[in-house]
């Protein structure tokens, strides 16, 4: 296209997309990041960028920072390009003569844009090649996120034909698995075993997701596949058994799935199982971070596993796969052997990673239908004894269909669980002043709203804190099971014990962060009063009001802390939390307490690592934490604190994932119920071509 066959302002002339961009970066709507990979472009072919594709540049990389994966092109010529890019976003909102994406796209077609991505090949190529962006099924990318999306298709793709030796149902492997599973799963039910059902479906491929709310046993489920699949190994082939990592996106995350293996590995014994207590034994109860898995490499983004150095495994389980991203995604593929099993664990409807994708969502988007087809439905009879319906039948059904499990009973929320009804409300068709009444009204003994404003959050947030507010809620509690506040693991942290021993300390401050856990305020914005910072300062100044702190800033005795940057050389993750605690490990010369941080560690033979307050660089208190961070986190007793007014962070995803971060007790801090009910009804989607990839 002709550069100049547009002349309306902003996109008619180079001079004009610069002018337009640097108003944009001026007036927050785009980071300074996406405007100078325009320039770079531009000066890398002397100028000789059609205006459009300059402005498409800048575009696409401000999605990728949104956490989009590339660039829907159907949505700028469609009327909703102010929507699509959320330009100009809320938290900077309009700026006087600066004007929108609708007014400066008007009348711009696809046509245009086709033909003004294909003009610069050296710049946009369709494919294989080594051109900065990748135009693909009217989709524009930065050339790295095309990749990672067919590494990922490409890994998933060559993993769906159903293994040889489970093929026929009637096989010695499928007969060994069939006998394994009616072990496992002893006590016949009325209704379809969905757990059943998903440990046949996920051993019959090498790739598969078992994805399923809070409670529906997602975790009981894959180490019972496990352990199906070590005594099939171990029964047909004679081998020592299968080589199985499991692995998980935080440090967090990896200790909490280490605390669950550990118990239901003991419950495994009582089975029965071929194999014994050796074929237990045989099963992980390790879990580590999937940057530790893959060697990751100080100063790169590379990993010391990749294709060329494989992972040293045959089965990868990879829990709270939800908070994968795209990237780290794709690094999981290269790094897997040609052979290896790989078992994606997670809630479909929790919120996507924070960087760019939304892998298990994109993956699971067919799901709640199953849409099993007529041959998979047959296997199933055959070797689990689970025969689904018609209504998750579909003859249409692609493969990856075939490979997706989705857990639909939860054990951890009952018919009497404020909780769970919540967050199927939410989840479902959304609230409304009437569908939120029970919640509000104190229907629920779990649940306890408090209407508050900018003036009282303060107050209010200050009392609920130190003890739950037990007080609120409908249920009486025991001191083992009480709403609790943060005075619990302060209270803990008090009674260190006078021995000064590594393992003792080891055993006090796990206590100490198992307390923490206990409780946590949640949000949804990090500025402002009602976001992470404003609550942070509220919280720590109460606590310290009550005596529990002795201070508020810098580093002291109780202050909880959030890494908030991957440090490889400490080999702590963007996520983690620990606690400061004073140790008497003083020096010779200067002997004393000294303050060092627990971190939960599902890589320590003890669960807890210490690391000296000097060493960690990226960290800050985390009395409150948004919710985008509690990904992977359970608590007893979780605090989620709405916002005053919209924002677009604030969705159904978010308020769902935050509702279902607590286990026994959740209290709702309000001050504008429009706000909390409009949310229930706005949706994340982000843009991905991996779907299209993998289901056709």
């Amino acid at each position: 296209m002709d550069s100049e066959a547009l002349v309306r302002p902003g996109v008619g002339r180079v001079e004009s997309v610069q002018a337009l961009l640097d108003a944009w970066v001026g007036a927050g709507w785009l980071r300074a990041l996406d405007r100078s990979l325009a320039c770079f472009l531009l000066d890398e072919v002397d100028g000789e960028l059609p205006p459009l594709t300059m402005l498409a540049v800048a575009l696409v990389s401000h999605q990728v920072g949104r956490g989009h994966v590339c660039l829907d092109l159907s949505g700028l010529v469609a009327g909703r390009a102010d929507d699509v890019l959320a330009l100009p976003p809320e938290a900077a909102g309009v700026s006087d003569g600066v004007p929108a994406p609708s007014s400066v796209l008007a009348g711009v077609s696809e046509a245009d844009w086709q033909a003004a991505l294909t003009a610069v090949p050296s710049v946009i190529g369709t494919g294989e090649g080594r051109t900065p962006l990748v135009l693909a099924a009217n989709r524009l990318y930065l050339r790295r996120y095309w990749q990672y999306e067919q590494t990922i298709a490409a890994g998933i793709r060559s993993r769906l034909t159903p293994v040889e030796d489970l093929a026929d149902p009637e096989g010695a492997a499928a007969r060994a698995l069939a006998a394994t599973l009616g072990t496992l799963f002893h006590t016949p039910t009325d209704s379809l075993d969905w757990q059943r059902l998903a440990c046949g479906l996920a051993a019959r491929t090498l790739f598969s997701i078992i994805t399923g709310g809070p409670g529906t046993g997602k975790t009981t489920t894959v180490l019972r596949l496990l352990a199906a699949l070590q005594s099939v190994e171990q029964a047909t082939t004679g081998a020592p058994g299968l080589r199985i990592r499991l692995a998980a996106p935080t440090g967090k995350a990896a200790a909490r799935l280490g605390d669950s293996i550990v118990g239901k590995r003991d419950e495994l014994r009582e089975v029965g199982l071929p194999g014994g207590d050796a074929l237990v034994d045989s099963l992980p109860d390790r879990v580590t971070t999937l940057h530790r898995l893959l060697g990751s490499r100080p100063g790169t983004r590379q990993f010391r596993h990749n294709r060329d150095h494989p992972l040293p495994l045959d089965v990868l389980v990879i829990d709270e796969a939800s908070m994968v991203d795209v990237e780290m995604m794709a690094c999981v593929f290269d790094a897997l052997p040609p052979s290896a099993r790989i078992i994606l664990l997670g809630d479909k409807d929790q919120l996507a990673s924070v960087d760019a994708g939304a892998v298990l969502g994109d993956l699971c988007r067919r799901a709640d239908g199953a849409h099993y087809r007529a041959d998979t439905a047959h296997w199933l009879a055959a070797v689990t004894g689970q025969a689904p319906g018609d209504e998750w039948l579909d003859q249409q059904g692609t493969e990856l269909d075939q490979a997706v499990a989705m857990l639909r009973v939860s054990h951890r929320f009952g018919a009497d669980s404020g909780i769970g009804a919540l967050s199927q409300a939410v989840n479902g068709a959304g609230l409304d002043r009437g569908t939120a009444a029970p919640f509000r009204d104190g229907r629920w003994p779990d649940i306890a709203w408090h209407p508050v404003n900018a003036s009282s959050i303060g107050a209010t947030l200050s009392r609920h804190v130190l003890d739950g507010s037990p007080s609120l809620f409908g249920r009486p509690d025991t001191p083992s099971d009480a709403a609790g506040g943060y005075r619990s693991y302060l209270m803990r942290m008090a009674e260190r014990p006078s021995a000064g021993d590594r393992e003792t300390l080891d055993a006090w401050a796990a206590n100490v962060l198992s307390d923490f856990d206990r409780f946590q305020v949640l949000c949804a914005l990090r500025g402002g009063r009602f976001g992470v910072e404003g609550l942070n300062e509220t919280i720590a100044g109460a606590l310290q009001r009550a005596g529990l702190i002795e201070r508020t800033h810098g580093w002291y005795a109780g202050r909880p802390v959030l890494v908030t940057r991957n440090d490889y050389n400490l080999g702590l993750m963007n996520g983690d939390i620990g606690v400061t605690l004073p140790v008497p490990w003083g020096r010779p010369d200067s002997p004393g307490d000294v303050l060092r941080v627990a971190f939960p560690s599902g890589d320590s033979p003890t669960g807890v690592r210490w690391v000296s307050p000097s060493r960690l660089q990226s960290v800050e208190t985390v009395y409150a934490m948004t919710v985008h961070k509690s990904q992977g986190s359970e608590f007893h007793h979780t605090c989620l604190v709405v916002p005053d007014r919209r924002n677009p962070v604030l969705t159904r995803e978010l308020l769902y994932t935050g509702i279902t971060r607590a286990s026994r007790w959740f209290s709702l801090m309000v001050p504008d119920e429009r706000v909390l009910l409009e949310a229930t009804g706005e949706r994340v989607m982000r843009t991905s071509g991996l779907p299209s990839l993998v289901h056709d």
